[in-house]
């Protein structure tokens, strides 16, 4: 028997805001300018859906240390004057959040502050404040099961009775391996053949959540 739904996880980047084209666009400009030239498609594969301290590691085993900290730090920098011009929330996220009536949070491989920054331009903070999980907080980041278990357990929710929404193969493989249903929102940048696979149903518009909860 199915557990009912009792906790909706969203990711963060790419399901609430609409950022992964911002952060695809930065590191293809810095891997031309730091040794490591990248086309978006590669950028996708490689970094969306991961941690950040993921992501460093791969960029250090490429281009050294002291490159990928200054990658690290421009990236910084460049992200956050893009996210100011011009970040919005995914298209209907926000008549989806006005609608929700089960208990949510938020679990991304981004930083505390970059969520707080990100999903504050956004409005979207307000609905989620208290409930905002990082990967910084677990030992390792998706696609390991880590930080949706650990989600689950801040928000006293047995694995099998949490759904989580994922817009990368990373993300939904995280949620397979916590032995949760997934939803994998193809609306964005990854292809709907990455996100199919067990206890995952594809959608690839926003809007659609709400029935989709009700049927899982």
């Amino acid at each position: 028997m199915i557990n009912p739904i009792e906790l909706v996880i969203f990711d963060c980047d790419g399901v609430l805001v609409d950022s992964e084209r911002i952060a695809v666009r930065v590191y293809v400009a810095l891997g031309a300018e730091l040794g490591w030239p990248l086309t978006e498609a590669e950028v996708i594969e490689r970094f969306i859906g991961r941690s950040i301290v993921s992501n460093f590691e791969q960029i250090t085993s490429r281009v050294g240390t002291s490159r990928a900290a200054l990658w690290q730090e421009r990236f910084g920098q460049l992200h956050r004057v893009a996210v100011d011009a011009e970040l919005a929330p995914v298209n209907g996220i926000l008549e989806v959040l006005d609608a929700l009536t089960l208990p949510s949070c938020v679990a991304s491989g981004g930083s505390h502050d970059t969520m707080r920054h990100t999903l504050g331009h956004t409005g979207i903070y307000p609905y989620f404040e208290g409930r905002i999980f990082s990967a910084s907080e677990v030992a390792h980041g998706k696609p390991a099961p880590d930080l949706f278990l650990h989600a689950a357990k801040e928000m006293g929710v047995n694995p099998s009775a949490c759904i989580v929404v994922e817009d990368s193969k990373y993300g939904v493989q995280a949620a397979r391996a916590a032995g949760m249903r997934a939803l994998g929102y193809a609306g964005g940048l990854t292809p709907e053949q990455w996100l199919e696979g067990p206890n995952t149903t594809v959608f690839d518009e926003m809007r659609e959540l709400p029935r989709l909860l009700a049927e899982a």
